[in-house]
């Protein structure tokens, strides 16, 4: 369900979404080069099944494509505990975003990125 619904506000805004169905199934995406000269932005979900979000970032971060090695990558998590946002920072992510997840908090995450060059304007 969430999928669904950050892929549908995703295309509200404008934007065209690939999903993985898993931390294994993302990074076949990016090995496999499918789109990855499209892709500008990941969001990670933190808890998935076989590859959490922190095993499949530092994967990414260290495949060979400096494209995909590049890739801004925001954490999406139900864990709002304290030290979650710097853990998920420290694992190489570019961003943080909790469950439920807000309208606006994507956009700003996107806005912040592109502000900061990560993200074309």
């Amino acid at each position: 369900i969430n999928q669904l619904v950050v892929r549908r506000l995703l295309e509200r805004q404008g934007h065209h979404v690939v999903v993985a169905d898993d931390g294994q199934a993302a990074l076949e995406l990016l090995r496999e080069g499918c789109g990855t000269s499209d892709l500008e932005l990941v969001l990670m979900d933190i808890q998935m099944p076989g590859l959490d979000g922190l095993q499949t970032t530092a994967a990414i971060r260290e495949l060979s494509s400096p494209r995909a090695a590049r890739l801004p990558i925001v954490a999406l998590t139900a864990n709002a505990m304290s030290g979650e946002r710097e853990r998920c920072l420290a694992a190489g992510m570019d961003g943080y975003l909790s469950k439920p997840l807000r309208e606006e908090a994507l956009r700003e995450v996107i806005e912040r990125l592109s502000m900061a060059g990560k993200l074309p304007r």
